[in-house]
């Protein structure tokens, strides 16, 4: 069974920095396409980075440029990480590690609160 855990989130000053993480365990990890998502409170989930098996990271124009998405270079330890850098407040939410997209086969972890304080 596929189960993503993510860790690393918490309270941070706007224009501070965090670094998540997702461990990933139940599956094929190193052919697996793996994605960031986040969520406001009130809002709907918003995607947040992409990373392919081969390393290839894809950003929306709200986070680019500001967040890094990374992976182990030999998936030995089936993780992926987040790093975020000049945090502002509108960036606080629950983030959340994915495989799948928003299908309905997709895989979710149960998330990590992100807090940037003004």
């Amino acid at each position: 069974q596929v189960q993503l855990v993510e860790s690393g989130g918490g309270l941070v000053e706007a224009g501070g920095s965090l670094r998540l993480s997702c461990a990933a365990s139940g599956m094929g990890f190193a052919i697996a396409a793996m994605r960031w998502y986040r969520q406001a409170p009130g809002k709907q989930r918003e995607w947040v980075a992409d990373i392919s098996s081969r390393g290839i990271a894809v950003y929306p124009d709200s986070v680019r440029g500001r967040f890094t998405v990374s992976r182990d270079v030999d998936n030995a330890k089936n993780t992926v990480y987040l790093q975020m850098t000049s945090l502002k407040p509108e960036d606080t939410g629950v983030y959340y590690c994915n495989i799948g997209g928003m299908g309905p086969y997709a895989y979710w972890g149960q998330g990590t609160q992100v807090t940037v304080s003004s």
